[in-house]
């Protein structure tokens, strides 16, 4: 199948059951605030490094968690209840967005998390869309992630880690709020062994978009999600 050209005056984006099988399904365009909020609604992301135009992506099958089948192990839980980190909402978004694209990661050379997808990410932050979790140990911030939310769904973005299960018990609080707000779906885009130990799974992209959909019709907490343990 082809890939599709996106033209950056027109807001457009191929029907997902076009990409190629690995996922690919457009290149192009910008990431506006209108484009990337279109594209997340419709289950497509954008990915791709500094020597590439802007690539985006519908991969099947697709890495969900439901909230409520969040997996705690007993180490996990342990960590949690000892209170190990300070968890925080929305106190230093620009700061995890530069760790998670500065941490080196095993087999991955560089980082898709570029100067412009910062830029672009820090924008929806602005304006309530994009958010972050912070993990610290005393004043030092070590783990977290970040995501976007659009009515019941919260999209994962990055995660970091620099003290052992930092971005885990951020990622759980996470889930406790999701839940306590009624979010149906976190999407978590492609399987990795760190989100399929905390209970995600895969299925393919006419179950994620049904899901999504549903997700969607909820309302948007869009405002800033401060808040601490």
């Amino acid at each position: 199948m082809p890939v599709f050209r996106l033209h950056p005056d027109t807001l457009l984006f191929p029907p997902t059951r076009l990409a190629e099988p690995d996922g690919l399904l457009a290149v192009g365009g910008d990431l506006s605030p209108e484009r990337l909020l279109l594209a997340y609604r419709q289950g497509i992301f954008p990915w791709y490094s500094d020597e590439e135009p802007i690539l985006w992506w519908s991969p099947a099958p697709r890495l969900i968690l439901l909230p409520e089948n969040l997996r705690i192990s007993r180490r996990l839980a342990r960590t949690i209840r000892k209170q190990t980190f300070q968890i925080s909402f929305d106190t230093a978004f620009a700061e995890v967005v530069a760790h998670c694209a500065g941490t080196p990661r095993p087999g991955q050379p560089g980082t898709w998390i570029t100067a412009e997808m910062q830029e672009a990410y820090g924008r929806l932050h602005e304006l309530g869309f994009a958010h972050s979790v912070e993990a610290r140990q005393g004043e030092k911030l070590v783990g977290g992630l970040y995501g976007l939310a659009l009515g019941g769904v919260f999209f994962g973005e990055s995660m970091f880690s620099l003290v052992a299960d930092s971005s885990k018990v951020a990622f759980a609080a996470l889930v406790e709020r999701l839940k306590e707000w009624d979010f149906g779906l976190i999407d978590c885009q492609v399987a990795t062994r760190h989100l399929l130990s905390l209970g995600a799974h895969e299925v393919e992209r006419e179950e994620f978009e049904r899901r999504l959909a549903l997700a969607l019709a909820k309302p948007t907490h869009k405002k800033s999600w401060q808040f601490s343990n």
